[in-house]
């Protein structure tokens, strides 16, 4: 049975998902978890929050899906150790070195990779396999037919969103809260700027980043049909009123087949941004995609129904059987549940009646009332010998004392040792200046000087390479030239590029950059040499470590880290970061300029969005494919100060071209070797000096 997992973002909203039943919730505790605003649990309550699941036989996911820098890696340990001891029953992990943590310290939990970790192709799949996980949520921008094809041939288990927010950007790849406020989305500080309003060029006051909710209600037996192991609900944000509702209603659709007006209405009237959409997963991904929140009145009802489905009761979700016996040696009450589990109490020595005698069917009936209590009773045996009483107020206090001992047993769970985790190897990394690595994302922006110009690396998106053979060949006779992967690639994508990287290989181009997990297996299997691109969100020395061991040649440093974070993190691959360029922001699967105009426009470079203060955003596609890439307005620039670069331990530092002409490309290679005074107006210093929250 495909299991209903629904978000706990406080103790109200954890009774609402198992009162509406829930089969697992999610929750936070402490602050490594993607929803930092959500009141989230203590290690106290984290301890009652899975007892009370247990109990009702519902499992609990523990968040731990944010980055993690080499000073929380500590306090991260401590988190699994305690969640581990709490007996929380999965891990939903991002950090590549966390993953590593978790194995380590308490390797009999599941760990499933966090929809933040951009996987979105089967490859992507399998290489968390391969590291240990058991379960993957799949990023949200999936078709079926997608979904169907990584279900079919998953060696783990498959999660999907099924209800609730959709980030514009693919999830785990998006930096704009982080470059705009410091509040990182891949630190749980997300501020949301895609809700806010925006115009192509100028202001308009329209909301071209803001999606309704996705609904997938009406697909459940479709996704249960093609082996998906869990849907979730998303909301650890949203009351616990909103949980209640939704998850009431997709328990409703899974448990009868159908989905009638009403339940609609209640997911309605429970959230929604001008209605819901299902276009990611129908694949139809149009403007009616898009809506914002409208401020409207609580429907007082509605919030009471919600709050008397947790409130009023217990509701009972546990089957449970029984087994009474009244002879003349005594009487003893027995209770199982459906797990095997057996409690066993004995009642008081029955008395010979006076008038009527105690009959098996009366006893039954006595011993079935589990009412207020989370259990059920489905079945009861009993014996009676004949000519015997005992008082209901024995029967009743042995079914009490029963399922006393039940819920206290229900409670536990085996013991596991914990383990200590590896020490960390600190490589030093690089000394003296380090080399130039240099990255286009456009044809004309490989001019004579860029080509020409001595570098450790240069970075050229494989569309590029792959549409010239002249280009192709000149490069490969330059050497040190390695081909850009593009971030997203579906599966169906996969062959081409699996193809192309072949050819290159041949052609003598080994090196390619990755900025995705679903593409290692690939490039690999394309005997191509690996780089690590941001997209990794590589952001403390365990994670660096892992890519040691999956035998990258380098690896870039997230871009949200400080200068001193990337000084004192491992080099345990070749490390470089991006000292010049407009950083990139999001990846979406929309088209913006197609959104803008109803029709393709991704030859026109000189799209952008503009905010409300002004601040512009340009737009370029992801390599040939019509995804866009929203880059950040004022570009990063340490030019002028490659010394402090140079005291990191760098490989490499890179300049990265994006909207840049001719003539700017070749301005920027003089000013990497002659640098000109940092302009405050048209730069920025990034994250590297302020860090995010």
């Amino acid at each position: 049975m495909i299991e209903l997992l629904a978000p706990a973002g406080s103790m109200d909203a954890l009774r609402a998902a198992v009162q509406n039943g829930a089969n697992a919730v999610y929750l936070g505790v402490g602050p490594f978890n993607a929803r930092q605003s959500a009141k989230n649990f203590t290690p106290q309550t984290l301890k009652d929050a899975v007892k009370y699941c247990h109990i009702r036989g519902v499992d609990v996911h523990l968040t731990l899906n944010t980055l993690v820098s080499d000073k929380e890696l500590t306090q991260v340990a401590e988190t699994i150790r305690h969640a581990a001891s709490c007996c929380v029953d999965a891990f939903i992990v991002q950090d590549l070195g966390v993953v590593q943590l978790c194995r380590q310290i308490a390797p009999h939990i599941a760990i499933h990779g966090s929809t933040q970790m951009t996987v979105h192709n089967l490859a992507g799949v399998q290489m968390c396999a391969a590291m240990g996980m058991k379960r993957v949520v799949l990023s949200r921008e999936l078709s079926r037919e997608e979904i169907r094809y990584i279900c079919a041939h998953s060696p783990i288990e498959i999660e999907v969103f099924a209800h609730g927010a959709l980030c514009m950007c693919y999830s785990g790849q998006c930096y704009m809260s982080a470059m705009i406020g410091g509040r990182s989305g891949n630190r749980g500080r997300c501020a949301q700027p895609c809700r806010q309003s925006y115009g192509y060029h100028h202001w308009e006051g329209k909301y071209p980043l803001s999606l309704k909710d996705n609904c997938l209600v009406h697909y459940l037996q479709e996704l249960e049909d093609m082996g998906v192991a869990s849907i979730k609900l998303e909301g650890r944000m949203k009351r616990a009123e909103y949980v209640a509702t939704v998850t009431a209603v997709y328990r409703k659709a899974l448990d009868e087949g159908n989905v009638t007006n009403s339940m609609m209405e209640a997911l309605m009237t429970a959230f929604n941004r001008q209605g819901f959409t299902d276009g990611y997963y129908t694949h139809r991904i149009n403007r009616k995609m898009f809506g914002v929140r409208e401020d409207t009145k609580d429907d007082p009802e509605w919030i009471q129904a919600a709050r008397n489905s947790y409130e009023a009761g217990e509701t009972q979700l546990v089957d449970i059987a029984f087994r009474g016996v009244v002879t003349v040696d005594g009487s003893s009450l027995t209770a199982t549940d459906p797990e095997g589990r057996t409690c066993k109490v004995d009642g008081p020595i029955p008395e010979l009646a006076r008038n009527v005698p105690l009959t098996g069917q009366a006893l039954a009936q006595r011993i079935a009332k589990t009412g207020g209590t989370p259990y059920r009773c489905v079945e009861v045996r009993t014996h009676v010998d004949p000519g015997l009483t005992i008082s209901a107020a024995a029967i009743n206090a042995m079914r009490r004392d029963v399922l006393n001992q039940l819920t206290v047993l229900r409670a536990r769970r085996e013991d596991h040792p914990l383990r200590k985790p590896a020490p960390i190897p600190n490589y030093k990394g690089a000394k003296g200046i380090p080399g130039l690595t240099i990255q286009v994302t456009a044809r004309e922006q490989l001019t004579a000087k860029l080509v020409n110009t001595e570098s450790t690396m240069l970075y050229v998106p494989i569309h590029i390479l792959m549409e010239d053979q002249k280009l192709l060949q000149t490069l490969a006779r330059r050497g040190r030239v390695a081909a850009v992967l593009p971030r997203i690639v579906h599966d169906g994508e996969l062959p081409r590029l699996q193809h192309d990287m072949t050819v290159l290989n041949e052609l003598g181009i080994r090196d390619v950059l990755v900025g995705n997990l679903g593409l290692l297996i690939p490039a690999r299997e394309a005997g191509m040499r690996i780089h690590g691109d941001f997209g990794l969100n590589i952001f403390n020395s365990a994670s660096m470590n892992v890519l040691r061991e999956l035998e990258l040649a380098s690896a870039t440093a997230s871009f949200e880290m400080t200068l001193p974070q990337i000084r004192d993190m491992s080099k345990g691959v070749n490390t470089e970061l991006i000292a010049y360029g407009r950083l990139p922001l999001m990846v979406t699967e929309h088209c913006l300029m197609k959104n803008r105009t109803g029709e393709c426009s991704c030859q026109n470079t000189a799209t952008k969005l503009t905010d409300k203060t002004g601040a512009e955003f340009p737009i370029i596609k992801d390599g040939n494919t019509c995804r866009s890439v929203l880059l950040n307005g004022k570009k990063l620039s340490w030019l002028d100060r490659q010394d402090d670069l140079a005291k990191l331990g760098l490989w490499a530092i890179r300049l990265y071209f994006t909207t840049e002409n001719t003539r700017e490309v070749d301005r920027i290679l003089n000013d990497y070797l002659d640098p000109q005074p940092f302009d405050p107006g048209a730069c920025t210093r990034g994250l590297y000096l302020r860090g995010v929250e």
